[in-house]
């Protein structure tokens, strides 16, 4: 078997994983606050020269070209997946209680079935009870959360709700249009990002996140404001054109290797036999 052939096939897979990542960016480019996931393609010669220092072997020993030889493929790989944490355009929104975070690394806290979790959606509304909480009835914490297990409620009177950039929340008072001061937004901010996972419904997980202090003074956020997607559409398309041409040349390298240079050798083996 031609050794063409499985590296051909190597660059395949890798072209389909990225394929995948390209199509789920696409399909998010009108979600709120939905953050581009992208990936880097390593080569041969740039994946050794980041592990050499590393090998477990004498370098230049036949057990080092053996180690090299097993663990390194000299395709294009998939060497890291990340998500790109850049902002989205902000846009002027009708509800007050919209919100956007203007400043990168930063996120509100909503209660789930599964915990706390992160997110930059603050496309919130109110339920029956007048809780504040996302579009899929997750609750929004309030920044004394973990000590107090508070989420942020409005009664029916409370039909005035400003909000600093802060996060701090002003209501008016009952049958009056005089402010006062209620609960807070926690606005996180996570000191690794890496550590970060999606979850699904525009959520992420990160660790020991009940050791997370809410951010007192942010100065980020908006209200009547939402955050698009960092997606750029026409950046997407181009990429994925590209990524079906590669898969395509792979495709045909595979078949040369299998069908061409294999017909080319039986037929030379028949003449001489």
């Amino acid at each position: 078997m031609q050794g063409g052939y499985y590296a051909s096939a190597a660059g395949m897979v890798t072209q389909f994983n990225r394929l995948d990542i390209i199509a789920n960016n696409l399909a998010n480019v009108n979600t709120t606050a939905f953050k581009q996931d992208d990936v880097v393609i390593g080569d041969f010669m740039r994946l050794y020269k980041d592990a050499r220092d590393e090998l477990p072997n004498q370098d230049n020993t036949k057990d080092a070209a053996k180690f090299l030889n097993r663990t390194v493929s000299r395709v294009p790989r998939i060497d890291e997946e990340y998500t790109n944490y850049s902002l989205g355009n902000l846009d002027k929104s009708t509800n007050s209680l919209d919100f956007a975070l203007s400043r990168e690394g930063l996120f509100f806290a909503v209660k789930t079935p599964q915990g706390v979790r992160l997110t930059r959606d603050g496309s919130f509304t109110l339920n029956d009870d007048g809780k504040l909480v996302t579009k899929q009835g997750y609750e929004v914490l309030q920044d004394d959360y973990f000590k107090t297990n508070n989420t942020i409620e409005f009664n029916v009177e409370e039909n005035i709700i400003h909000t600093d950039k802060n996060g701090q929340f002003y209501t008016n008072l009952p049958n009056s249009s005089k402010m006062s001061i209620g609960a807070k937004l926690f606005i996180a901010q996570p000191t690794n990002m890496k550590e970060l996972q999606k979850e699904g419904d525009n959520l992420y997980v990160y660790k020991d996140i009940d050791k997370l202090a809410p951010l007192q003074e942010s100065d980020a956020v908006l209200q009547g404001f939402l955050e698009k997607s960092n997606v750029n559409a026409v950046k997407m398309m181009t990429q994925l054109i590209e990524t079906n041409r590669l898969v395509g040349m792979y495709q045909k390298a595979m078949d040369t290797q299998m069908n061409d240079m294999n017909r080319d050798a039986i037929e030379k083996i028949a003449k001489k036999s």
